[in-house]
């Protein structure tokens, strides 16, 4: 089951895993949100470049998951459970992260 969550008004892909019983956050929504920037996968790119931990274990956190992508088609996004995109809010400098 495909869903919008919202913050601060802003949309943010999200997806419920029925078997492990948890939600997946589209990584690049939160980050895009939170870090204010005009291209995400290049912010993608340099946090994980100024987080080496982050960079080390991203493929562990960040999962393909289908959600409905820009085009409106059901594509496979990077997405991360809470503990994952907890752990990517910290590599955020941002005061929307410290709310």
């Amino acid at each position: 089951m495909d869903n919008i969550k919202r913050f601060e008004d802003q949309p943010i892909r999200t997806a419920w895993d029925e078997e492990k019983e948890e939600w997946y956050f589209s990584v690049s929504d939160v980050v895009e949100i939170l870090s204010e920037s005009k291209d995400v996968k290049q912010y993608i790119k340099k946090m994980r470049s100024r987080d080496p931990e982050l960079s080390l274990k991203w493929g562990t956190i960040c999962t393909p998951v289908k959600m409905i992508a820009a085009d409106g088609k059901l594509r496979k996004i990077n997405a991360a459970d809470t503990e994952g995109i907890l752990r990517i809010i910290q590599s955020i400098p941002s005061k929307k992260a410290e709310l």
